[in-house]
């Protein structure tokens, strides 16, 4: 199992643990005021799928919305390998 299908899958990838619990399907998933979300746009935003060990604390969260996943890469700065080493 690669580590983007880990906690999708029920394992953390840091602790190997399967107590990983996730929000996707949370009253808070369509976006509002309660949701977890970050900022797409001005007036747009991307509603956060998240996956939580119960054991180690790690996080991981996705964007569900591919339409959310294209506007990210027009208005985002993408990650560089030089910024990796900052």
């Amino acid at each position: 199992m690669n580590e983007v299908d880990g906690m999708r899958k029920g394992t953390c990838v840091k602790c190997g643990s399967e107590e990983v619990y996730t929000s996707k399907d949370s009253w808070n998933q369509h976006g509002g005021f309660e949701s977890n979300t970050v900022p797409v746009a001005l007036f747009s935003q991307a509603v956060l799928e998240n996956y939580v060990c119960a054991d180690c604390g790690y996080v991981e969260s996705y964007v569900r919305d591919q339409k959310k996943r294209e506007k990210i890469r027009e208005k985002w700065a993408k990650a560089c390998e030089d910024s990796k080493s900052a």
